[in-house]
């Protein structure tokens, strides 16, 4: 079979490759501790479960608009605007089957062959895969622990050109768990007024915040219409298998994402749209206590990883990630990564995995109970012992 030449830039997403090894590892009957996966240990929250039940009953089990149902739009218009004041409405929405669609379509409807998109480098690998998969320029950007794994506005500005058409930003970060500082917003905003590019602002942990309010660079002054902010369901309501996520964007951007939708998945399922609307106007109680609880098994992990020699730690403001500086240990991080799922039954993820920057640190995942996150620790600690003797 021939292949075209296009699928050789066509990255993966590491998570499921080592989810799928240790799950044969431990097909063997070996024990391990899950610290790979970006899934939220907690179930759906009932009432939104219920929602879809009544959605299935009550006939929601049809095509819908490919932009998505236009009740459920407008909830997410009204509710963005109140809350993060980007001014909207239901026409500047696109609803999707998960919110990796918003980036495909959004680099498919804004670049051309060449075209540079800039994007945080560690950062989520799929920016890079799909630029490159769409014969665009990804141009990376150095996140530095020394600056808190914050967007360096000095080396932003020297690495725009003439051929810059994206930036990728993403606040909450995976892998770090950080947050852009206001003032770097700010100077972000004015960089791309100054230089007309465009913002794709990734803000699916948004609401896994620790401190402070989010900020999304879609409410600055003249930013609504340069920036699609992507958000969804998978993080904030444990609804990572039921595929919901939304795009806001200028609305004349939205009309191509959804002939994007019409080509490729025709529309979101109807009934998982009612369930989306439900979470956004039921009660939030659990999704504070399921933010409260990642924030005591942060603390958890950081304080722990800061225990063993040869590893520091950076707190994490979002997200429920931890980016360990690993080298202290001498190991690279792939090599690491694979001794401790082999040898101590560990997985977790290279730092490598979310681009060259991230060499020297491990993606810890505490989307996991305190007592494993303790018996992850212990394994992890043993091992490194062991290993220096």
């Amino acid at each position: 079979m021939r292949f075209a030449q296009r699928m050789s830039r066509l990255g993966t997403e590491t998570a499921f490759e080592v989810l799928a090894r240790a799950r044969a590892l431990e097909a063997t009957g070996r024990q391990v501790v899950h610290l790979e996966i970006g899934e939220p240990d907690f179930d759906t929250p009932a009432y939104i479960r219920k929602a879809a039940t009544a959605a299935l009953d009550e006939g929601f089990t049809h095509y819908g608009p490919s932009a998505g149902l236009p009740e459920f739009r407008k909830v997410i218009a009204e509710i963005w605007n109140k809350e993060r004041g980007i001014p909207c409405d239901a026409d500047h929405v696109v609803v999707t089957p998960g919110a990796k669609p918003i980036m495909f379509f959004v680099m498919l409807a804004l670049l051309e062959e060449g075209d540079e998109v800039l994007y945080p480098n560690p950062g989520f690998p799929i920016y890079e895969s799909v630029a490159h998969f769409i014969g665009a320029r990804p141009v990376p950007l150095a996140l530095h622990e020394k600056n808190d794994f914050d967007l360096d506005l000095k080396d932003l500005e020297n690495r725009i050109s003439s051929r810059t058409r994206l930036l990728v930003l993403n606040s909450p970060h995976n892998p770090t768990g950080a947050v852009l500082k206001p003032e770097t917003v700010e100077g972000i905003a004015a960089l791309a007024r100054k230089h007309s590019f465009h913002i794709l602002s990734d803000e699916i942990y948004a609401r896994i915040l620790y401190q402070g309010r989010h900020l999304s660079i879609a409410s600055l002054p003249g930013m609504a219409e340069r920036t699609i902010v992507l958000d969804g369901f998978s993080k904030t309501y444990a609804m990572t298998g039921w595929r919901l996520g939304f795009g806001i964007m200028e609305r004349q951007l939205a009309v191509h994402v959804a002939r994007l939708m019409t080509n490729s998945n025709s529309c979101t399922s109807t009934f998982i749209q009612k369930a989306g609307q439900a979470a956004l106007t039921g009660p939030q109680n659990e999704v504070h206590a399921m933010v409260e609880e990642f924030r005591v098994r942060r603390d958890l992990m950081v304080e722990g990883l800061n225990a063993i020699p040869g590893v520091r730690c950076f707190m994490p403001k979002g997200a429920f990630y931890v980016f360990p500086n690993i080298t202290g240990t001498g190991v690279k991080s792939a090599e690491l990564a694979k001794q401790l799922l082999e040898q101590a039954g560990v997985a977790c993820l290279s730092g490598t995995a979310f681009g060259a920057h991230g060499e020297g640190f491990l993606r810890l995942s505490y989307a996991n109970s305190v007592q494993n996150l303790k018996l992850g620790l212990q394994s992890i600690g043993e091992f490194l012992s062991v290993r220096a003797r």
